[in-house]
């Protein structure tokens, strides 16, 4: 029963404080689920962040799910989706009038442009670790160029942002099979030689 509320709650929290859609929720979906409740590490976090890509549909909502579903299954995942996009869809329905008559107010202007640079931080934080923890797994020019390549497909030719993570999923996949074969056909001679 803790889980479900402790899911209820994390979620809950993300749900109302990420403002500006799903990209901005991330840092606090990782925050409740890495730092606050334990609920998976950073490095599940960042591969499930990286498979979420992949899939259709709003990424906070995905990330829930699937962080709902390892915590306490099915119904995990059904309570980790419903207390992150009840809150704030109950506040919208609440507010939908009040924000759409002030919506070109000073005052609401002033607010969004607040939070914009704020939001931007957090993003810019993670993007870090992110690049950090794939420094450490490939090394400095593997980043640099895969980092290059992704702003070229992403910012100039405009491909989508899953087509690049799954083409760098499936390239991953083949980098280390083809790895662990290599690593096997090393070690087999030494072992022929050790048993001669």
């Amino acid at each position: 029963m803790k889980q479900f509320m402790d899911l209820t709650i994390g979620f809950a929290r993300t749900g109302v404080t990420g403002y500006g859609g799903g990209p901005s929720t991330i840092p606090l979906i990782e925050y409740e689920a890495v730092k606050k409740y334990k609920w998976m590490t950073e490095g599940e976090f960042v591969q499930t962040l990286a498979l979420a890509n992949t899939l259709p549909g709003p990424i906070a909502t995905k990330m829930a799910a699937y962080i709902g579903y390892q915590v306490k299954g099915k119904m995990g995942a059904v309570v980790a989706i419903l207390a992150h996009i009840l809150p704030s869809l109950i506040g919208m329905l609440a507010m939908l009038g009040f924000l759409y008559s002030y919506r070109s107010s000073p005052i609401v202007s002033g607010m969004v442009q607040g939070v914009t640079p704020i939001i931007g931080i957090m993003l810019m934080g993670m993007a870090y670790k992110f690049a950090d923890k794939a420094r450490k797994g490939l090394g400095v020019s593997p980043v640099l160029v895969l980092g290059g390549c992704s702003i070229v497909v992403l910012e100039v030719l405009h491909i989508h942002p899953g087509i690049m993570i799954g083409v760098c999923l499936v390239g991953g996949f083949v980098f280390a099979t083809f790895k662990r074969d290599r690593v096997r056909q090393d070690v087999t001679p030494q072992r022929k030689e050790k048993s001669i």
